[in-house]
């Protein structure tokens, strides 16, 4: 039976591949670029093995500890993203509960990430090559981090499916999860970049220096179960044998864990069917009995309870606040400056005016009420549109008012007002006409937010491209006022900088409705084919 599962499902994906020629050219592209990063970091392993084996073992352990971390929480935002072998579609055939958990164990190493990820946690262990004893501890070790990334993936999955079933829940999840990850680019950039002694920045040049910052992370996270896997040969090549039988005790007892918390999830999924929790009782009518009984109020209501209800809205509403931030600490945290801390509000309110850009894909299907009502171009744009002013521009004022405290530059407060607020106002003036002409692949109403359908990523980063170049077209005059008045400073160009970014954002967004309502009018067969197919 196991060998019948893995068959299966290098079966499902011949014939995915087959079907789409996008499928198999991301494939390529995806184990292209995991052979290099593969490649890589073996090679760099290997050399820093035959140069410092206890340095590069520690810093092994906290990479190893990342990836298996990775492991644990992607799959809960991800959710969704490969249903191929679902347990659930199994239920009919009465398959022994052990076996099914042995196969579906063994397929989950058929794919991209978990290939290239034994392939990487086997080829670090040639760091002990100077040690036997500690190179047959590290493949040990290897096997026991592939383990436990792959059944920690699934455990932690199957364990809240129940709360992934829920819009709520799979929403709060979403963000929970993420967040961890994004912290991952400021600590490893600080832990390159190094310490902060003395009100100065130390850059650490030396193996010793660079020990002193990743010895003691290393040491803790190897009482972890995402760090004792990798920590294992190291305990073994010090001779420190009561701490090597520990440190794989914890690997032991960790894959156990997992594997009856896999067992019991998935045994209570098989006997309780989806879709069992109990509808909220309405209260009222929403944002509906809110606004003014008129076609725009009617897309008005309807966008800001998208944005508030539906995941694939509020979690990237969420997330505007962290990305920018995240950027700027990245930048700052590599020595560039605290000036860059200016840019947040500005990056923030192009996320916000390019997430409209494919506003009608994600209505899905229930873009015929659009057609079949036959509303007004006008009243489509200004409804999307109106949501993201309410709840944007307070948001862009805010990030742009903390961003100037964080960095002691009020000066520079009135150029930056007037950068965000024209980059808002230009960015949602362009996604109205571009929500009308280009329509691509988005994930459909109830799928993971983060889900990235096939033939979407070239249609993404080509929308992307064009709108990035045409709101910087628009952008220039304000830029070349508002970038002269930050680093001279002067606090009358940044005043006149302001006020053409306030007159940029708020044309851009007259002129970008009223034109993006025409296409709208002219095209809305051609659009409700298209989401139609995408369904």
């Amino acid at each position: 039976m196991v060998a019948h599962l893995v068959r299966l499902r290098l079966t499902l994906l011949a014939n995915a591949l087959r079907r789409s020629v996008w499928r198999t050219i991301g494939l390529v592209l995806a184990a292209a670029y995991g052979a290099a990063v593969v490649t890589f970091f073996v090679g760099a392993a290997v050399v820093g093995g035959r140069t410092d084996p206890v340095l590069t073992g520690q810093v092994v352990t906290v990479v190893g500890a990342a990836v298996v971390l990775g492991w644990w929480v992607v799959p809960l935002f991800a959710y969704g993203l490969d249903a191929t072998l679902d347990p659930l579609r199994f239920v009919p055939y009465g398959i022994p509960h052990r076996t099914l958990l042995a196969g579906l164990a063994t397929t989950a190493l058929v794919s991209v990430p978990a290939i290239f990820t034994a392939l990487a946690a086997l080829g670090v262990a040639l760091v002990w090559t100077t040690d036997p004893a500690a190179l047959a501890a590290a493949l040990l070790g290897a096997v026991g981090a592939v383990a436990l990334c792959l059944l920690g993936a699934r455990a932690t999955t199957t364990l809240l499916a129940p709360l992934l079933e829920s819009r709520r829940y799979r929403e709060v999840l979403m963000v929970v999860a993420i967040v961890p990850l994004l912290g991952l680019g400021p600590f490893l950039s600080w832990l390159s970049g190094g310490l902060d002694k003395n009100g100065g920045s130390v850059t650490i040049t030396s193996g010793d220096g660079l020990s002193a910052v990743v010895g003691p992370v290393a040491a803790a996270l190897a009482w972890t179960p995402f760090g004792a896997p990798w920590a294992l040969p190291a305990a073994v090549h010090d001779g420190a044998w009561a701490l090597a039988a520990a440190r794989a005790g914890i690997v032991v007892a960790t894959v156990a864990l997992t594997v009856l918390v896999w067992s019991r999830a998935l045994a209570r999924a098989l006997v309780s069917p989806r879709g069992g929790t109990t509808a909220g009782r309405a209260a009222g009518l929403g944002w509906f009995g809110r606004v003014r009984a008129t076609p725009t109020g009617a897309v008005v209501a309807r966008c800001a309870t998208y944005w508030l209800r539906d995941p694939r809205y509020s979690a990237s509403l969420a997330l505007v606040p962290l990305l920018p931030a995240v950027v700027v600490t990245l930048l700052v945290s590599s020595g560039a400056g605290t000036g860059l801390l200016l840019a947040v509000a500005s990056l923030a309110a192009y996320i916000l005016g390019f997430g409209l850009s494919n506003d009608v894909g994600y209505d899905s299907t229930a873009f015929w009420l659009h057609v079949a009502s036959g509303t007004p171009g006008r009243a489509d744009r200004w409804g999307r549109v109106v949501p993201v002013l309410v709840a944007g521009v307070p948001l862009v004022v805010v990030l742009a008012v903390a961003g100037a405290g964080a960095a002691g530059r009020w000066d520079a407060l009135p150029a930056v007002l007037g950068l965000t607020l024209g980059v808002l106002g230009a960015g949602l003036g362009t996604s109205s006409v571009a929500s009308a002409r280009l329509v691509y692949p988005v994930p459909t109403p109830g799928q993971s937010a983060f889900t990235t359908p096939h033939g979407a990523a070239t249609a993404t980063i080509v929308a992307q491209a064009a709108a990035f170049g045409v709101i910087l077209v628009l952008m220039l005059p304000t830029l070349g006022l508002g970038l002269p008045a930050i680093l001279l400073p002067s606090a009358a160009l940044g005043w006149v900088a302001c006020g053409v970014g306030l007159g940029t954002g708020a044309v851009a967004l007259l002129v970008g409705v009223r034109w993006g309502a025409r296409v709208y009018e002219r095209r809305l067969p051609e659009l409700l084919s298209q989401v139609s197919a995408f369904a």
